[in-house]
């Protein structure tokens, strides 16, 4: 998971680094006048968020992962909001819930090329930055960007990088995986960045 640690930036050395001095491990990139990991940390959670599965009877995270999808966990209301955005939760939806819908979303905006090389086994294909408007909308798109703290500039633009790395993590075996798997590389992401 290189390139996902690289783009999340040491977040376990900040978050052990004390509060003299330059945080260990702190990258140096800056992209809009706030650095590549700050971007990763606040849209990592919206993004496992978003590909949990929010459908009623599928398998959901534990209490103990702070990904809750209801009201009552540290992202609040975030897989309300999410499935809102992303139409899940909602009759009809896909069987993978919001992995599926995701990957829909993608296709039905052009970048399904993009998707379908971050779930088979290869190079990943890029989006471009500005992508996330087509794929969650004008409005969609600014809610994330409030629920992440971040502009919608930086939460577009780092969005296209942190998706295709962690939708490529959780489909290592070159398709979408049953809920039960989806939820474990889920969980085992969000305790491994602190998350849980």
């Amino acid at each position: 998971m290189g390139l996902l640690d690289d783009l999340l930036g040491g977040l376990a050395d900040q978050r052990s680094a004390g509060s003299a001095g330059v945080p260990a491990g702190q990258p140096r990139a800056q992209q809009g006048g706030m650095n590549t990991a700050l971007i990763m940390k606040a849209l990592l959670p919206l993004v496992l968020t978003m590909l949990m599965n929010r459908r009623r009877g599928a398998a959901q995270p534990s209490p103990q992962s702070g990904l809750d999808q209801g009201g009552g966990g540290s992202l609040g209301g975030l897989g309300d909001l999410l499935g809102s955005i992303l139409g899940g939760g909602r009759g009809g939806g896909s069987a993978t819930g919001g992995l599926g819908d995701l990957l829909s979303h993608l296709q039905r905006a052009g970048f399904g090329q993009q998707a379908d090389s971050w779930v088979s086994r290869g190079q990943n294909a890029p989006l471009p930055p500005n992508a996330m408007e087509d794929v969650f909308g004008r409005s969609g798109l600014a809610q994330l960007a409030r629920s992440a703290g971040l502009s919608e500039e930086d939460t577009s633009r780092g969005l296209a990088q942190l998706l295709p790395e962690i939708v490529d993590h959780v489909t290592p075996e070159g398709n979408v995986p049953n809920d039960d798997a989806l939820a474990s590389s889920i969980e085992a992401l969000a305790r491994r960045y602190g998350l849980a």
